[in-house]
């Protein structure tokens, strides 16, 4: 009303505006007029009606005040989120115990698994778990993930003849032609010509040898020399690259990084986490091993660059055909020219891999060989009487007489035995699996094959801590196919496993003609 005119406001026309004190200082709302014939309600029932309005509107105000609000939405998204995932992470741990009944395992933490089984990192653990589970168990690496050990030699017969996913290998058609193309590279015919590169580079080692040592009586540590002979034989038999590296002391970059990332395969096989691809590329060891792939990368790059340019003037080809010996990279480049498919992504992988695999399997086993002959002298010394026997006046093991090393045969094999070069071998069954004894596993297990479990297992081996090289004779030799797999076996074992015992041999003539061997470490591995 404006005044005492008796006038009414235009703007409250039908009705009038107010201040309801009920719900909040200062909030307006519009009030319609009532009826002047219905009769009022009584007091309770309208207190009851104003109460039922406030609550509503209370609630619809807090609602548009919060829950509209992005951070209140994306929170409420994320606890959902949470459990689900929560859920699933449930669901697949009570599938997993299920699957694994059959499998009994040491006990267990419901969070660590059975990480404080090997938290130092010690076979010995290993093989104590082996001697009281025979054929497999499930290594939990926590609540929600395990790895499945075998380390009997009919699971792994069984395993080996399935293909999977495993960490290094290609799958189905295209891994299959790659190893039909490289095969080549591994004929006798082709080692039998790296036999005189191996032996020069031996010969520089043992004239280091020979000039730190001298007239007296002395240790010497020889993994790294050890170390840089193998890279330098690689460099040879892959590249046919000089590259010097026994004697300058400064080495090549490419030496050092493929050294390194060596290395880094080698923590990444001891590490479990580390076998899954996401968790190895974010730590800092997989930063480092693509840095190591840029540099492997581009100095493979440069080299197949100019063996292609070389290769396309028919003078420099010709003198190809007239070196001694054609190196790992003439092959691969013959089989990319046979097949377009082999592209040079393949080429790179390839040469890398064989670069990397080839010097950590062969730099372990001879240090291990003569580790073992230092430890064991009464086989040293037999070794070294064959071999000054075969050698006669000659300086340097060639190839006819390789084959005449028998005890010496025995002696690596048992020592690859004890040592296996590769640990283990991973892979993710892509079909469910049954082994002999009727157990089984479903798809997307990982299944992990201890080749030094197997080794190690005294229901295959009698006194398996025992350096024995008898038992690889003739007499001996009856055994079960998959019980020594210090390469693996079927279609996918070491494609240079030849190569590997070839270059394991070579020191040796110069190592028993001019030294002995002692160790001042006591028996034991680790």
């Amino acid at each position: 009303m404006r005044g005492g005119s008796g006038e009414r406001d235009p703007d409250l026309a039908g009705g009038h505006r107010e201040t309801v004190g009920g719900l909040c200082p200062g909030v307006s709302g519009w009030i319609l007029p009532q009826e002047p014939a219905k009769q009022s309600s009584p007091p309770a029932r309208q207190s009851s009606q104003r109460k039922a309005m406030e609550s509503s509107w209370m609630e619809s105000f807090w609602l548009e005040a919060h829950w509209t609000r992005p951070f209140h939405l994306t929170l409420a998204f994320c606890l959902a989120l949470g459990l689900l995932q929560a859920i699933k992470l449930y669901l697949q741990r009570q599938r997993l115990l299920r699957d694994l009944r059959p499998f009994p395992s040491p006990p267990t933490h419901w969070l660590y698994g059975h990480q404080k089984l090997f938290k130092d990192g010690k076979m010995e653990n290993l093989e104590k778990i082996v001697e009281k589970y025979p054929c497999a168990f499930p290594r939990w690496v926590g609540p929600f993930a395990v790895f499945f050990y075998i380390y009997d030699p009919d699971y792994a017969k069984t395993f080996l003849s399935r293909t999977g996913k495993g960490l290094v290998n290609l799958d189905g058609p295209k891994w299959s032609q790659h190893r039909r193309l490289l095969t080549p590279g591994f004929h006798f015919n082709t080692l039998k010509s790296f036999v005189e590169v191996m032996a020069q580079s031996v010969n520089i080692m043992l004239e280091k040898w020979e000039k730190i040592c001298g007239s007296q009586d002395a240790l010497l540590d020889v993994y790294e020399h050890i170390d840089l002979m193998t890279l330098d034989v690689l460099m040879k038999c892959i590249f046919s690259w000089e590259t010097n590296c026994q004697t300058d002391s400064s080495h090549d970059y490419y030496i050092k990084a493929t050294s390194e990332g060596s290395n880094i395969l080698i923590q990444r096989v001891y590490n479990y986490f580390y076998h899954c691809d996401l968790i190895f590329k974010l730590s800092p060891l997989g930063h480092r091993l693509r840095e190591i792939n840029k540099i492997l990368h581009q100095h493979t790059d440069k080299i197949v660059k100019d063996r292609r340019n070389s290769l396309k003037n028919e003078n420099k080809q010709a003198n190809t055909q007239k070196r001694k010996y054609r190196d790992f990279l003439d092959i691969v480049l013959s089989a990319q020219a046979e097949n377009d498919s082999f592209t040079d992504a393949d080429l790179w992988s390839e040469v890398n891999t064989f670069m990397l695999a080839g010097h950590d399997s062969v730099l372990a086993g001879i240090s291990w060989l003569l580790y073992h002959l230092a430890l064991y002298p009464e086989h040293q010394e037999r070794c070294r009487e064959e071999i000054r026997a075969i050698l006669g006046d000659g300086s340097s093991i060639t190839w006819d007489q390789l084959s005449e090393m028998s005890y010496t045969t025995m002696c690596i094999k048992e020592s690859l035995r004890i040592a296996p070069p590769a640990v283990s071998i991973s892979r993710e069954l892509s079909k469910p699996i049954t082994f002999p004894d009727g157990r089984s596993l479903p798809a997307g297990m990982t299944v992990v094959l201890s080749i030094w479990g197997l080794h190690h297992n005294p229901a295959v081996w009698e006194n398996p801590q025992v350096f024995d090289p008898l038992r690889f004779s003739q007499e001996n030799n009856k055994r079960h196919s998959h019980a020594y797999l210090p390469f693996s076996s079927g279609p996918r074992n070491c494609i240079g496993q030849n190569f590997a015992i070839v270059e394991i041999k070579m020191p040796l003539g110069g190592v028993w003609d001019c030294y002995t061997r002692g160790s001042s470490h006591s028996a034991g591995l680790w």
